[in-house]
């Protein structure tokens, strides 16, 4: 089975048998890959960066400048008997998702300095690694103004966060990697307003979310508001959004007190969320 220079990104393979296979520059990225079976594959130049790899079992794999990014690898089974043509890639990203749980064999196989993985093991001491929360700020670029104070304000309290705008279309390449991020590890604060609910791209955000909360059974869905549209709309989905979740007001942002009310009680219901993972 060969797969050279193939590019497999944001596919669904969970459980399937790679065992021999020659995986050679192969985009791997972005992929469900639970409990599929690298045994004895050659993975030279494979690029597994953000692919879920719970349960995959990489026993004997053949590896060199394979890159590793925002992996949690803890689960992997048979790292320590990898053998590694060339130095691969590690991302700090993927040292701390994993709690320190890989196998110092494999990580100076990959050419990680003792000195680090040393001082990695001092920073998940423990088993408890710092987690790296993020997420995903969705608005109409007519809300431009609101997104970047509230991005500004989360990152001024250590809360990491990106853009995710409207008029990034579903197709773009940029939207795909932004809507698989999201549905594999995130969270999406959503912005309500007139304009954002006029366009078709909030119900396919908010029932995305919605489905990977029921997989998941974690909160993916922040919604805020800047006005009444979505508490006067008709449409089904702002229906269920009204019934069922908390929207954070903040009709009144422009106003120094009021919006500092609302931040603080998402940056709460936020910090709140993450504590539950523990």
């Amino acid at each position: 089975m060969t797969f050279i220079d193939a590019k497999l990104r944001l596919a669904n393979l969970r459980e399937v048998n790679f065992r021999g296979a020659n995986l050679s520059g192969t985009d791997l990225s972005m992929i469900h890959l639970e409990n599929a079976n690298f045994t004895e594959a050659g993975l030279g130049a494979a690029n597994l960066s953000n692919a879920v790899l719970d349960g995959a079992n990489f026993a004997r794999a053949t590896m060199g400048l394979t890159v590793f990014g925002n992996n949690d690898l803890s689960t992997v089974k048979g790292l320590e008997t990898v053998t590694h043509g060339y130095p691969s890639s590690i991302g700090i990203d993927t040292i701390y998702r994993s709690g320190g749980k890989i196998p110092e064999i494999f990580l100076r196989g990959c050419g990680v300095p003792d000195e680090f993985i040393t001082y990695a093991r001092s920073l998940v001491a423990g088993g408890q690694a710092i987690q790296f929360y993020s997420r995903f700020i969705s608005y109409s670029s007519k809300d431009q103004d609101f997104a970047n104070r509230l991005y500004a304000d989360l990152q001024n309290k250590g809360v990491r966060c990106w853009f995710a705008p409207e008029d990034l279309k579903i197709g773009d390449k940029i939207r795909d990697r932004i809507d698989e991020s999201i549905r594999l590890r995130d969270k999406l604060l959503l912005i309500l307003t007139q304009s954002s609910i006029a366009s078709d791209w909030v119900e396919h955000e908010v029932e995305s979310a919605l489905e990977e909360e029921k997989q998941s059974g974690r909160t993916i869905l922040f919604p805020i508001r800047l006005d009444d549209a979505v508490m006067e709309s008709g449409k089904a989905w702002a229906a269920l959004i009204r019934r069922t979740r908390h929207i954070g007001d903040f009709t009144r942002w422009k106003d120094h007190d009021s919006y500092q009310k609302a931040f603080d009680r998402l940056l709460r219901d936020l910090k709140a969320e993450d504590k539950s993972k523990h």
